[in-house]
């Protein structure tokens, strides 16, 4: 399967990516099924643009994005970072490769090394690879933090201090800051506000969204929150068990889902009116164990379209033409 085209030239191209865990064999029993994470999923970053995954807990998102990064390492497939092809690099040639490639982690206090002191935290990144120009000397890497912190909302005079004196919004600013330090061309954001409180949430969200408006980098944006997705994306990809089902520009996909999945998922936002009734989709059953994912359409076990074909062959992504724009729904009756 082909990765979804986008309008503009593609800065990440990401192409039938699996990822597949083998559990170890033990003695005198039969090797179990590998577990498939990720199964051939496809998709387009463009440049200066925000590709939202989003799913059920356990669908796949954070194994796509950790395998984008190669932080674990993807069982076959292609990724491409400006026409480069990642998986054929080397150790020492991806380490460099990540000056245009950083991420937000979604635990802002587990992924700061509380050994360190917030600026030394941030001048990391510098001190490993020099500034987004070249060789930083110290007080130039002293200069480069300060301007940081000022950029993200934080007092520069609190690089001295170390990240349990942070609260954890701070502590999220400190990895955004950390991350735009080299002025990378894309940021993986792994739900960077789903441990925050819902009004820090919205702080962090919007800094996101001005320092895109004035760097351009491109955010492959993980999350499961619809209202964050809706409120930052522009382009949505939604992944169920391993699968990307439908992909579609955010205001298409809101209006006028196609996938049974989406509609489900997009059903569950809760309504902000108390006087309008919700329009509740029941999902019936749990998703199936990756070890043994159904054949044929994997979401057919639960889908209330589901038919003979559905359980044989499974869907391709394929254009939906909308007057909104172009959706790629994987669906044998949408």
């Amino acid at each position: 399967m082909s990765a979804v085209p986008v309008t503009t030239a593609p800065l990440l191209v990401v192409d039938n990516l699996r990822k597949h865990y083998v559990s170890p064999r033990q003695w005198l029993r039969k090797p179990r099924p590998p577990i498939q994470a990720v199964d051939g999923v496809s998709f387009t970053v463009a440049k200066g643009e925000t590709l939202a995954l989003v799913g059920e807990s356990g669908c796949g998102k954070t194994t796509t994005a950790k395998s984008v990064m190669r932080l674990i390492e993807p069982t076959s497939g292609s990724v491409q970072l400006d026409g480069e092809e990642l998986l054929g690099l080397t150790k020492e040639q991806m380490r460099l490769r990540r000056r245009d490639l950083q991420i937000i982690f979604q635990d802002p206090y587990a992924s700061l090394n509380p050994r360190l002191r917030a600026g030394d935290i941030v001048a990391e990144p510098l001190r490993n690879f020099g500034g987004p120009t070249g060789p930083m000397s110290p007080a130039e890497r002293r200069e480069r933090v300060q301007w940081l912190f000022a950029r993200v909302g934080l007092r520069p005079e609190s690089a001295a201090k170390y990240p349990h004196e942070f609260s954890g919004g701070q502590r999220q600013r400190l990895g955004i800051a950390r991350a735009l330090a080299l002025n990378p061309k894309l940021i993986v954001c792994d739900e960077p506000v789903s441990a925050l409180d819902v009004s820090v949430q919205a702080q962090v969200v919007n800094l996101l969204m001005d320092l895109q408006a004035e760097f351009g980098m491109a955010y492959l944006f993980v999350a499961h929150d619809l209202a964050v997705v809706r409120h930052i994306s522009h382009r949505v990809a939604v992944m169920y068990l391993g699968h990307v089902v439908e992909v579609a520009d955010r205001a298409t996909l809101f209006a006028a889902p196609r996938h049974p999945y989406t509609e489900i998922l997009l059903s569950a936002v809760p309504v902000p009116n108390p006087r309008t009734p919700a329009k509740r989709i029941l999902l019936q059953g749990d998703p199936p164990s990756p070890a043994n994912p159904p054949t044929g359409c994997r979401f057919h076990t639960r889908c209330p379209l589901a038919q003979e074909i559905c359980k044989q062959q499974r869907p391709e992504l394929t254009p939906r033409d909308t007057s909104g724009g172009t959706q790629w729904v994987a669906c044998h009756f949408r």
